[in-house]
């Protein structure tokens, strides 16, 4: 054997020698069916298919994939299964595979790939798929398969379910590995083809092929664009319910449970629940999808081996998402898929499984921060405190330095990461990006702190401090941002909780506003930013976070000079008072010659969340202007009185519900107890005649005192 090797080497190296010193072209290609014969016997080692390289190169292996003209009595296409051959040869070499040579012939290979096959050429489609894998290796390999066509070719080439076409399969999960995007973006019709065959396959099977289809179809689901908007992609949506159905509905063992939970939380993550049906089958199996997730949950987290619980992170990351999704549909009063039972029953077992989590997560070591599933199990916490405060409150609260601890950590290293070069990527999915934790935790931590004890102990872990740090960041981001109109962001949400969760501080806590220099800084940059955000029509609400938490803080921190007079003070009060005045007009009421007080147009669309802002703000001016000597002159340029004398004279006094008099009222009051100046305004303009209509008697009296 060893001789025959050492005879095959010599035979090669006289090969290449006669390739080195052709003369024509028959003697070239004489040479080079021996070395192709050697490739193809996969007799040559790396050095080996080197030399073939040097002695070839990439100009004959062209002309032979070119060439029309097979010699006589050999099949159409020997020239071309040659310069393949020769190609997928040089192909091993990493070097070679991303040269522009091999590049160039991407167009070439796809063709092959969605030519029909003879049974003789299943050897060019052997060269091709070698080929096409080696390029995929390579760093720019995956960006050209993708923009010159290759995924259409393979998609063909799987649904045709001809020669090779599980390699085809494997080359596409890569490409959608690390090019998921663009791969949807460009050949979407092609994909969905895909998931069709594979879904109806799903369906249909009825061996241990269902499990294994259980592992690949979540890569053939996309994010974008949306299944359920395709009818194609809902036909594969319900396939795919009623194969997950069939299983989860059977006796199984964990080998076959993990995957289908995987590929349920991948639809989850996609379409929400629309992918299950209405009626009495969906809402059993949303349950029941429910249901098996928290036992999983509980099973993984309650296990005091670590090993196995390691090995078990993936599925509960998938448990986590379908929890989120029961968390939502238990919430969800419009359409619910769940009945009232259900849900109570569901509530339960989901708190059962939340107390695991907190279980788990007061184990954490220090060293163990850094894994991925400990953010995934904070992340589903913060759902869970979101929605749900009071069930497991005395376990939440002795977890909140844990958590006040692990966000700030995490977003600490996030500003740094943030701050250094990013490299280019194919693409961003999958990357290592710094992962935000406080953006989940905000609204369960507004909840809490308006409660005494988890808000002693969120004070107690430094959480001001960082809450203020994550305001200025996100704020950053936001002003960082496009200024055309745009869906609601994640960083106007955040900035929005976090105004509530200050909020709760000054209402609740506010020797600690005084004591803690974070809320003196807070008020600094809301001076600054009110004005900024005020006349972009669409940040309103966030406006009216602004300037609420602004004048509540003022109420409190009205003795530094910061607010004495200051230009910046000037400015936010200008804005603030802006706000505040502009929120009503006056309207016809149908049917009556009549007007009626209205929330203004600009206002209208966003009323529910600007109400309460409204009138806490209107509250905290008037408590600001016996503070602040400055203020009523202020109110004066704005002109804010002669329009709200106006607006109160002309509108039907039963048109004005009794908390916005009072709102109105009290501000008046103080103005005019503050400024001479003010209280000649609201006389001269007959303000004694419409206070005694809409029954403000301390207004009456305060402008009846000499």
């Amino acid at each position: 054997m060893a001789a025959g090797s050492g005879d095959g080497t010599a035979t090669l190296k006289r090969c290449l020698g006669v390739l080195r010193d052709a003369r024509n072209d028959s003697e070239q290609f004489a040479a080079l069916l021996l070395v192709t014969k050697a490739v193809r016997a996969g007799e040559v080692d790396a050095k080996t298919r080197r030399q073939i390289f040097d002695a070839i190169g990439f100009t004959f292996p062209n002309r032979l994939l070119l060439s029309r003209q097979p010699p006589a009595g050999c099949p159409p296409h020997t020239f071309r299964a040659l310069g393949l051959t020769l190609l997928a040869c040089f192909c091993t070499d990493p070097e070679l595979a991303g040269h522009s040579q091999i590049l160039n012939k991407i167009p070439t290979f796809n063709d092959i790939l969605v030519s029909p096959c003879d049974p003789d050429g299943t050897s060019m489609i052997d060269d091709v798929y070698q080929c096409l894998s080696a390029v995929m290796a390579t760093a720019r390999g995956p960006r050209e398969l993708v923009t010159k066509g290759t995924v259409c070719a393979l998609c063909q080439a799987y649904v045709k379910s001809g020669y090779g076409s599980d390699r085809a399969l494997t080359l596409l999960l890569g490409l959608l590995a690390v090019a998921e995007a663009k791969c949807w973006q460009r050949d979407a019709p092609h994909l969905l083809a895909v998931l069709s065959k594979l879904s109806d396959d799903f369906l249909k099977a009825e061996d241990m092929t269902k499990f294994e289809l259980c592992e690949v179809l979540p890569h053939f689901v996309p994010l974008s664009p949306p299944l359920t908007q395709d009818p194609q992609g809902r036909e594969c949506l319900h396939r795919l319910y009623k194969g997950l159905a069939d299983i989860l509905g059977s006796k199984l063992s964990q080998s076959q449970r993990d995957p289908a939970l995987k590929l349920a939380a991948c639809l989850v993550q996609a379409c929400g629940s629309e992918w299950i049906p209405a009626g009495s089958a969906g809402s059993k199996f949303l349950a029941l999808l429910v249901n098996l997730a928290c036992v999983e949950v509980r099973l993984t987290l309650e296990e005091p081996d670590p090993v196995e619980a390691e090995g078990k992170k993936e599925v509960v990351t998938a448990c986590y998402v379908l929890i989120e999704m029961g968390i939502q549909e238990c919430l969800r009063e419009e359409k619910p898929l769940l009945e009232d039972v259900q849900k109570i029953q569901l509530m339960r077992i989901m708190e059962e499984a939340f107390g695991a989590v907190i279980f788990y997560l007061r184990q954490v070591k220090q060293e163990e921060l850094e894994d991925p599933f400990i953010f995934a199990s904070v992340r589903i916490l913060g759902a869970w405190m979101a929605e749900e405060t009071s069930s497991l409150k005395q376990e939440i609260c002795e977890l909140l330095p844990f958590l006040v601890h692990y966000a700030k950590k995490l977003f600490q290293e996030g500003s740094t990461a943030a701050s250094l070069p990013q490299p280019e990527l194919v693409s961003t999915e999958g990357s290592d990006l710094p992962r935000d934790a406080l953006r989940f935790l905000l609204p369960g931590f507004c909840h809490l702190t308006a409660e005494d004890r988890p808000r002693d102990i969120l004070v107690a872990a430094g959480a001001p401090a960082l809450l203020f740090e994550y305001f200025l960041h996100q704020w950053e981001l936001l002003t960082s941002e496009p200024t055309s109109p745009t869906p609601l962001t994640s960083a106007e949400m955040s900035l929005q909780t976090l105004c509530g969760i200050f909020l709760n501080l000054v209402v609740t806590a506010p020797d600690l506003i005084r004591r803690d220099k974070t809320f003196s800084s807070l008020m600094d940059m809301l001076l600054k930013s009110l004005p900024l955000v005020l006349p972009q029509k669409d940040h309103l609400v966030l406006a009216a976070n602004f300037a609420t938490l602004g004048l509540m803080l003022a109420r409190i921190l009205a003795s530094p000079a910061v607010l004495q007079g200051t230009q910046p003070a000037k400015e936010f009060f200008g804005a603030a008072i802006r706000f505040l005045s502009q929120a009503h007009t006056a309207q016809a009421e149908p049917g009556s010659d009549t007007l009626a007080m209205a929330v203004s147009p600009a206002y209208s669309s966003a009323w529910a969340e600007l109400r309460e802002l409204w009138l806490l703000g209107t509250q905290a001016l008037a408590g600001c202007v016996p503070l602040l000597p400055w203020l009523p002159q202020a109110v004066l340029q704005a002109r804010w009185l002669e329009t709200l004398a106006d607006l109160l004279t002309r509108v039907n006094p039963a048109s004005v519900d009794f908390e916005l008099i009072a709102a109105f009222q009290g501000v008046l009051v103080e103005l005019a107890r503050a400024s001479k100046a003010c209280r000649d305004v609201i006389v001269s303009h007959h303000g004694g005649e419409w206070a005694n209509l809409y029954g403000m008697a301390a207004l009456e009296q305060c402008l009846s005192e000499q």
